[in-house]
Protein backbone atom coordinates (compact mmCIF):
# COMPACT_ATOMS: atom_id res chain seq x y z
CA UNK A 1 0.00 0.00 0.00
CA UNK A 2 1.32 3.32 -0.87
CA UNK A 3 1.49 5.91 1.76
CA UNK A 4 -0.63 8.29 0.07
CA UNK A 5 -3.40 5.75 0.02
CA UNK A 6 -2.44 4.97 3.79
CA UNK A 7 -2.81 8.85 4.44
CA UNK A 8 -6.44 8.59 3.07
CA UNK A 9 -7.12 5.67 5.29
CA UNK A 10 -6.57 7.81 8.17
CA UNK A 11 -8.52 10.30 7.50
CA UNK A 12 -11.37 8.45 6.69
CA UNK A 13 -11.16 6.58 10.18
CA UNK A 14 -11.07 10.28 11.31
CA UNK A 15 -14.07 11.40 9.84
CA UNK A 16 -15.81 7.99 10.94
CA UNK A 17 -14.68 8.73 14.63
CA UNK A 18 -16.33 12.20 14.00
CA UNK A 19 -19.87 10.80 12.90
CA UNK A 20 -19.32 8.61 15.80
CA UNK A 21 -18.92 11.22 18.15
CA UNK A 22 -21.33 13.62 16.64
CA UNK A 23 -24.02 10.61 17.52
CA UNK A 24 -23.07 10.48 21.33
CA UNK A 25 -23.34 13.93 21.56
CA UNK A 26 -26.78 13.91 20.33
CA UNK A 27 -27.41 11.40 22.95
CA UNK A 28 -27.31 8.15 21.15
CA UNK A 29 -25.81 5.54 22.26
CA UNK A 30 -26.64 3.20 19.40
CA UNK A 31 -26.24 2.60 16.06
CA UNK A 32 -29.27 1.08 15.08
CA UNK A 33 -31.36 3.77 17.56
CA UNK A 34 -29.94 6.39 15.77
CA UNK A 35 -30.04 5.86 12.03
CA UNK A 36 -33.61 4.22 12.61
CA UNK A 37 -34.57 7.68 14.43
CA UNK A 38 -32.96 9.66 11.49
CA UNK A 39 -34.82 7.44 8.64
CA UNK A 40 -30.89 6.33 7.61
CA UNK A 41 -30.20 3.03 6.13
CA UNK A 42 -28.71 1.24 9.26
CA UNK A 43 -26.10 -0.43 7.17
CA UNK A 44 -25.05 1.93 5.78
CA UNK A 45 -24.36 4.37 8.96
CA UNK A 46 -22.54 1.27 10.08
CA UNK A 47 -20.54 1.69 7.23
CA UNK A 48 -19.87 5.25 8.02
CA UNK A 49 -18.61 4.22 11.81
CA UNK A 50 -16.98 1.95 10.92
CA UNK A 51 -14.66 3.89 8.38
CA UNK A 52 -15.64 2.51 4.86
CA UNK A 53 -15.82 4.94 2.35
CA UNK A 54 -18.91 6.97 1.80
CA UNK A 55 -20.04 8.97 -1.00
CA UNK A 56 -19.89 13.04 -0.91
CA UNK A 57 -24.02 12.62 -0.97
CA UNK A 58 -23.85 10.47 2.14
CA UNK A 59 -21.82 12.83 3.63
CA UNK A 60 -23.69 15.81 3.40
CA UNK A 61 -27.05 13.74 4.43
CA UNK A 62 -25.31 13.31 7.78
CA UNK A 63 -24.44 16.80 7.44
CA UNK A 64 -27.93 17.88 7.48
CA UNK A 65 -29.20 15.37 9.78
CA UNK A 66 -26.62 16.70 12.91
CA UNK A 67 -27.09 20.76 11.30
CA UNK A 68 -24.02 20.90 11.12
CA UNK A 69 -21.61 22.41 8.21
CA UNK A 70 -18.55 20.86 6.27
CA UNK A 71 -16.28 23.68 8.46
CA UNK A 72 -18.01 22.99 11.46
CA UNK A 73 -17.06 19.18 10.57
CA UNK A 74 -13.69 19.94 9.83
CA UNK A 75 -12.89 21.79 12.55
CA UNK A 76 -10.67 20.14 14.61
CA UNK A 77 -8.88 18.00 11.43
Amino acid sequence: MKDSEKNYLFELDKVSKRFRELRIEAGYTSQETFAYDKDLNRVQYWRVEKGSNITLTTFFKLLDVHKISPEEFFKDF
